[in-house]
């Protein structure tokens, strides 16, 4: 019987129920039933929003490029940005992916006026009192590896901490770091926007 969970990762937690290293996984966290796993990833050092599942449709369904389903990260990056990086970032910037160069997608990119209610991390950004910092929403239709953090950087804004708020219409609303809900079937293809005859 298909079983979905959502959860919040925490920061430096791997997006797995394995480790083979000293890095901590979901396996410590989270009680989940074995057939259980994660849909798409969440890098080591990110946090938020993470779906598990046991159906096997939805892998496809979420993480196929021609379905463009909305991922909204909350990033918090070093130094002040400006309107014209935001339009840069909206139109897309050149990154490296799997060794080659890439152009990312136009994106939606909105700079918070005040930065966002999140929970503290552990550990905590390391302050740097003389260095300001700037919180973006960054609005995506695409997941390469690191993404996110590639386009801060080749927009000269080193990303400090990364949130996955949502994605389509399921967002971490209520969750703080390392708790979980249950959703239905239902629930969940509905919040995604995915028909159930897909």
């Amino acid at each position: 019987m298909p079983q979905y969970f959502v959860i919040h990762k925490p920061f430096n937690i791997l997006s797995q129920f394995t480790s083979g290293e000293s890095k901590k996984s979901l396996k410590e966290i989270f009680d989940v039933p074995q057939d259980v796993y994660p849909v798409g990833r969440l890098d080591y050092d990110s946090e938020g929003l993470l779906i598990l599942t046991n159906d096997k449709k939805i892998n496809n369904l979420l993480l196929n490029p021609l379905y463009a389903h909305e991922r909204e990260y909350w990033v918090q990056v070093e130094g002040v940005m400006t309107n014209a990086v935001l339009e840069k970032l909206t139109k897309g910037v050149m990154i490296s992916a799997n060794g080659n160069a890439y152009q990312t997608k136009p994106c939606k990119a909105k700079l918070f006026t005040h930065a966002p209610e999140v929970a503290d991390r552990t550990p905590p950004i390391r302050v740097r009192k003389n260095i300001p910092d700037s919180w973006l929403r960054l609005i995506l239709t695409e997941g390469k590896n690191r993404q996110v953090r590639k386009m801060t950087a080749a927009a000269g804004f080193p990303t400090l901490r990364l949130i996955r708020y949502r994605i389509a219409a399921l967002t971490l609303d209520k969750l703080a770091p390392g708790e979980m809900k249950m959703l239905s079937q239902r629930e969940l293809y509905n919040l995604l926007h995915i028909k159930k005859d897909n």
